[in-house]
């Protein structure tokens, strides 16, 4: 029973915003597509927390003087979390999707790499949500109705958070490789600067979490608010050019496919 609400509430967020999302699709894709895809997505997110281990163990062994800098720490976020978390979110749009048939307009590289950030995020809030139980004693004392107002108070913050992050980075991505097809002299490096960006934007949110977690541990009203601040601020102007990005989309009518 506890294993099923730690599922069901690590699904829901995504699905929430999948929901949402789909909407922005006049010509929907498929049920099947969009689930296998959801599902790769969820994939992806097991393969870049390998990669994630992996490469922080071998840094932390390679450099153990710096290890503990504020450099290492950029580095850490930015590029050994955030980078490979976007990179292998859109390889799988790569690889699984902008060959395929059903992928015929512009606006499906925005809504696939979304698709695919939401199956991610799915499988992160799920990880998160067993974790955060069983790492401590809480799961053998507490009783189930305290399990579930934990799981929904956790699930939302993840609604709001990490789980509208992954879709808003990845729809950056999307956008960015949506005009690469369109012009096709400019494709890697419109790929490159949409990685790069999304990257960009997700590092800045993960370390507006530590910042805010330090500031609850530390007791710092100030600093904690103000972080609080930054991230609606940061999420809704992101969600802003995101939904600008969809309606830009949705005025181009011609077809585009990747030429092999």
């Amino acid at each position: 029973m506890i294993y099923l609400i730690f599922i069901i509430f690590g699904l829901l967020p995504s699905i929430i915003w999948l929901l949402f999302y789909l909407r922005k699709d006049v010509h929907p894709e498929s049920n099947a597509m969009v689930l296998k895809i959801f599902f790769y997505g969820m994939l992806a997110a097991i393969i870049a927390a390998l990669v994630e281990i992996g490469a922080s163990i071998f840094l932390t062994f390679l450099t153990a003087p710096i290890a503990k800098t504020f450099l290492y720490f950029l580095f850490s976020e930015f590029i050994v979390i955030a980078l490979v978390e976007e990179c292998s979110k859109f390889l799988i749009v790569r690889q699984k999707v902008i060959s395929h048939p059903e992928f015929d307009e512009p606006i499906d590289a925005m809504l696939y790499m979304i698709i695919v950030a939401l199956g991610f995020a799915a499988f992160e809030n799920t990880l998160v949500l067993f974790s955060s139980f069983f790492s401590s004693e809480s799961i053998l004392v507490a009783g189930i109705n305290n399990i579930i107002k934990d799981a929904i108070f956790i699930s939302s913050l993840r609604f709001l958070g990490a789980t509208f992050l992954h879709a808003l980075a990845s729809g950056v991505v999307g956008y960015f490789l949506a005009l690469s097809f369109l012009k096709h002299q400019k494709r890697l490096n419109l790929t490159i600067r949409g990685l790069g960006l999304a990257a960009f934007l997700h590092g800045l949110f993960n370390i507006s979490i530590i910042v805010f977690e330090g500031g609850v541990r530390d007791q710092n009203l100030i600093l904690s608010c103000s972080t609080v601040a930054f991230l609606i601020i940061f999420l809704s102007v992101l969600a802003f050019f995101v939904s600008k990005g969809f309606a830009k989309l949705k005025k181009i009518s011609s077809v585009c496919k990747i030429n092999e």
